[in-house]
């Protein structure tokens, strides 16, 4: 567990680490590019890099946490790759069940999973801390994901539309309760237009699903900023209001 510096998070928990690339999205993973930096260090958390491994003495962090907190459950993994056993994740999610003082975001992109193994457990329906979410990164991987997401068991569901590579066109934002949009930043980053922001924001206006904007990203994101049409984005799904 960690503090995160991501806006739209507080706390990031990571029960696995590491991951496999499954689509254009996964190109410039930021989070496999910090864990190769200590690929070979004896004794570090990312001594075999982004590797995937299961890290069974964190699943039981959120125990300790004394106050109130959203996490961004495995920011450096998909909790829903096919390399984390289905009883791995019945153990992480029985953390989260019985922690709802916590609100828990858990993004995939893994999304076929994510349906399959939530219609066995119909408890998360009603489980209103634990919000899931599919990225969306362009319309050939990321759109069908969507519609995987609103057939799975989930009383939050949210679409993480980062890093944004194309026009998306009209979106079905059925059954959806918030989205994030973001521009893709660190070396080599692939550029984000206006027009397609504003394309997703406007949606979101229209059919009154809060929108958060993260970044418009870049080389270097602190100097392109936040701001989309003269102000900030920061809306989260209600009750769930920071």
């Amino acid at each position: 567990m960690s503090k995160s510096a991501i806006e739209w998070t507080d706390e990031t928990w990571n029960p696995v680490t590491g991951c496999e690339k499954v689509s254009p999205g996964c190109k410039h993973c930021y989070a496999e590019r910090f864990a190769e930096r200590f690929r070979g260090v004896k004794g570090h958390p990312y001594e075999h890099g982004f590797d995937p491994q299961i890290r069974m003495d964190r699943i039981n962090q959120p125990f300790s946490w004394r106050t109130p907190r959203m996490v961004f459950v495995n920011s450096m993994s998909d909790l829903f790759g096919d390399f984390v056993p289905d009883s791995v994740l019945d153990e992480i999610f029985y953390v989260m069940k019985i922690t709802p003082q916590h609100t828990y975001q858990v993004l995939t992109k893994r999304a076929k999973r994510l349906r399959t193994w939530t219609a066995r457990r119909k408890w998360l329906q009603n489980a209103a801390n634990i919000w899931l979410g599919v990225s969306v990164e362009d319309c050939k991987y990321g759109l069908p994901r969507i519609a995987e997401l609103q057939h799975a068991s989930a009383c939050i569901r949210f679409l993480s539309v980062e890093p944004l590579l194309e026009h998306l066109g009209i979106l079905d934002l059925s059954h959806i309760d918030w989205v994030i949009v973001g521009g893709e930043s660190g070396p080599g980053a692939r550029p984000m237009s206006p027009e397609w922001v504003r394309n997703v924001r406007d949606q979101c206006v229209l059919h009154e699903i809060p929108f958060f904007f993260k970044q418009w990203g870049g080389a270097l994101k602190r100097r392109t900023g936040r701001i989309l049409d003269g102000r900030t984005w920061d809306q989260f799904p209600s009750p769930m209001l920071p």
